[in-house]
């Protein structure tokens, strides 16, 4: 398994942090890796390409938190290379898009994502936007998309109320498009009204087949490493 497709049920399950976490641990183990997020909205102080930089707080940005595992400076050339499409306003994609006056051409997306697949690396993660579900154009959403490049997804969940909905939900519409699925991240949420563990159980009767794994709140990089490599052999 080269690519990995991070999505997840939702905006704000920690996306960005597991697959930090996971490009480390490729890393750690002398695996050639890269790492992308090519759509990324709320990105401050920068237009997208041609900007002269990744904002005064650019060091914050998902994109530098990924770029940084793997021990690269969020330069321009090095943001370019990651998230090509990035917009202003915290935002879906289309809605962010259309704010500045701008669109993303999801054929050029793909090809840019498969570009990187053809690529020498032995690990390829890209991290989505928001939810799976979420629109990346007028007709086009984040599914759409995973379904273009036939990798496998892992998908980010909390454990906040009304995950389990969400999840199976998430789960469903991924694998009723004929998406892998590597297996579920359970990452406790800061206002989880159970143990983590008892979400897992929960969502474990009803995806048979399905890898889930439970990150606890506020785990280090060590702690998602274990959790996770036994699901995707990190």
């Amino acid at each position: 398994m080269k690519t990995l497709f991070v999505t997840a049920s939702g905006t704000g399950t920690g996306k960005t942090y597991i697959t930090a976490a996971l490009a480390a641990a490729f890393k750690d183990k002398g695996l050639s890796v890269r790492v992308l997020k090519p759509v990324v909205s709320g990105y401050p102080g920068d237009d997208g390409p041609g900007d002269d930089g990744p904002g005064d707080d650019g060091s914050a940005t998902d994109t530098a938190i990924l770029l940084k595992s793997l021990e690269i400076e969020p330069t321009q050339e090095a943001v370019e290379g990651c998230s090509p499409w990035r917009f202003a306003e915290p935002l879906s994609p289309d809605m962010a898009a259309r704010r500045e006056g701008r669109s993303i051409d999801f054929e050029a997306l793909v090809g840019f994502c498969r570009d990187a697949q053809g690529g020498e690396e032995d690990r390829l993660l890209i991290e989505g936007i928001g939810g799976a579900m979420v629109p990346l154009d007028e007709t086009r959403t984040v599914l759409d998309w995973m379904a273009e490049l036939e990798a496998p997804a892992l998908v980010v969940v909390g454990s906040y109320l009304g995950t389990l909905s969400h999840t199976l939900t998430t789960v469903s519409a991924i694998q009723g498009r004929g998406i892998g699925i590597a297996g579920v991240v359970v990452d406790e949420s800061d206002d989880s009204p159970v143990p983590v563990i008892e979400t897992v159980e929960t969502l474990a009767r009803f995806l048979s087949g399905v890898e889930i794994a439970a990150v606890a709140r506020n785990a280090g990089p060590a702690a998602v490493h274990a959790a996770l490599g036994p699901m995707i052999d990190v």
